[in-house]
């Protein structure tokens, strides 16, 4: 990790911190918003040790360092280090961006939920305002985008989750002014949803979450949050419904748009980093 810090001019750094990071497509996405808006910086990808996390942001803060993405599984230790923290941060309860000031000061936030946000209502034009939502998973995905969600005043959202308790208790702590409730997979409602997002990471692994079939039809849409090459295990169950479907890679994208304002004060276009994304994926 040592020559990634051997910096010999004055050129600010960024970087997305995780483990494992390989295949990480953040660098590629910073150094299209770069060009596309005409910013002079660099972007790498840095493994962290499980143990290494903090030494790290240090020495990386130290070296013309001026912000970090932060991937698994660091976001919990990300949120604890930051000196200051965004409000939407502070609700997520986990960090995905660093702001690191030349005062040595670290800013917080989390820029997951205004990602998917964006990439429902203006890429894929999936209205939230007014709609029924449902979320599968209760981990720290669905917490990240639980606020800017409720924001968007959807008529309601139901979590749900294999632990009952987890999606109840994380349904009592953001419903306030949008009815939010939880359950186990067995008691989803029985009712039509407008919009179903996926925010397990089951489709890492083939697995599709059990939705029941009475809380859908051909006028819901799909998302995942994962994406891949290919359509996920949920996106090509969805499309096989007769459902709009759509993958996270949008969302990826806006995440990133999100925190390289933050960095930089230029806000980039996503869409054509969708596109050429999309396009890289699927030639392999």
């Amino acid at each position: 990790m040592s020559d990634i810090f051997d910096f010999s001019d004055k050129l600010d750094r960024y970087a997305v911190m995780g483990n494992p990071i390989k295949h990480s497509q953040s660098p590629q996405i910073h150094q299209l918003f770069a060009r596309q808006t005409g910013q002079n910086m660099q972007y790498d990808a840095i493994h962290v040790d499980l143990g290494g996390f903090v030494q790290a942001v240090r020495q990386f803060h130290a070296h013309q360092g001026r912000g970090l993405n932060i991937t698994v599984p660091f976001k919990q230790q990300a949120f604890d280090l930051a000196d200051d923290l965004s409000e939407r941060a502070r609700i997520a309860g986990a960090v995905n961006t660093l702001i690191l000031q030349v005062d040595g000061k670290i800013t917080g936030d989390n820029t997951d939920g205004i990602g998917l946000v964006t990439d429902l209502q203006e890429n894929l034009n999936w209205p939230i305002q007014g709609r029924h939502v449902l979320l599968l998973g209760a981990g720290g995905a669905c917490r990240g985008v639980l606020a800017p969600i409720r924001a968007q005043r959807p008529a309601s959202v139901h979590i749900a989750n294999r632990s009952a308790d987890k999606a109840r208790e994380l349904a009592q702590h953001f419903t306030g002014m949008v009815a939010i409730q939880g359950s186990g997979y067995e008691h989803i409602p029985r009712q039509h949803f407008d919009v179903i997002i996926n925010a397990t990471s089951a489709s890492l692994s083939g697995k599709l979450p059990p939705v029941p079939a009475y809380c859908h039809d051909k006028q819901t849409c799909c998302y995942d949050m994962m994406y891949a090459a290919q359509d996920t295990i949920f996106v090509d169950w969805a499309k096989k419904q007769g459902m709009q479907a759509a993958d996270g890679l949008g969302m990826l994208v806006g995440q990133a748009a999100e925190s390289f304002y933050l960095w930089r004060g230029v806000r980039p276009q996503s869409q054509p980093v969708i596109q050429h994304i999309r396009a890289q994926l699927q030639a392999g």
